[in-house]
């Protein structure tokens, strides 16, 4: 059975963490390892992440230090990890079987690299954005799967490395465009909604956000060489814009 670690990124959000850490619970599937990269927080957070180690039925390590920012913080937690499938978790589970699931498809795709799903992005009123990019196609078509979902065999990351804290936002969509750039990796898709994202992140906060994202995502583009980096710009923010107006 494939061990899946799941690396969790925080700093002051004991509230947010401890919903996360009760998704992450109740999970069927038996090999999960808990990976809880901390970053000095001061509020209750180490808390919570001590309490969850002692009680959790999962095998829980973590570590609080400085870093520069969430993808230095996501870096060191993957130091943590030692599982074969990687996935990056700061949100909610919608289901108790959304693991199992994902594993699941990898497991009946062998050639793939490894799966992703749907989300929603949400406050606690409400849906603001569905991400649904169904199976995967071109980059040249603004198609990128959304990182959350993402379940990642680990050779992937011995592969291609980790992620480039010279990007403020967009260090994600960098790292996925690097690997899905080689058109023999391939991933497999699971057309449920398996994850609500927590809504007001760094790069959903604000139209600035918005804005270095998409100037972020350019350089991107341009640095793994991709061509037409405008157009593919263009189609990527139409499929953002429509995302809003799909919710449910």
């Amino acid at each position: 059975m494939k061990k899946v670690s799941l690396i969790l990124t925080t700093y002051n959000s004991a509230g947010n963490l401890a919903r996360t850490l009760a998704s992450i619970e109740c999970q069927d599937y038996p090999d999960i390892e808990v990976n809880i990269k901390d970053g000095g927080s001061t509020d209750n957070t180490l808390q919570i992440i001590r309490k969850y180690e002692n009680d959790s039925v999962h095998d829980v390590h973590w570590i609080t230090s400085a870093d520069t920012g969430i993808y230095d913080a996501m870096n060191q937690g993957y130091g943590l990890a030692t599982g074969d499938i990687i996935v990056f978790f700061n949100d909610l589970f919608l289901c108790d079987d959304a693991v199992s699931r994902m594993v699941r498809v990898i497991e009946e795709t062998p050639e793939c690299v490894g799966a992703h799903a749907d989300l929603v992005y949400a406050t606690d009123e409400r849906v603001v954005r569905s991400w649904r990019m169904g199976p995967q196609r071109s980059l040249y078509l603004g198609w990128m799967p959304g990182h959350p979902t993402l379940f990642l065999k680990r050779e992937i990351y011995e592969k291609y490395g980790l992620y480039n804290t010279d990007y403020r936002i967009a260090a994600d969509y960098e790292f996925m465009i690097r690997f899905l750039k080689d058109r023999g990796n391939r991933l497999a898709y699971l057309p449920a909604t398996i994850i609500r994202m927590y809504y007001g992140g760094t790069s959903t906060s604000d139209t600035g956000s918005y804005m270095l994202s998409l100037r972020e995502g350019h350089r991107a583009l341009k640095e793994n060489g991709i061509k037409a980096a405008a157009m593919i710009d263009i189609l990527r923010t139409c499929r953002v814009l429509w995302q809003f107006v799909a919710r449910r």
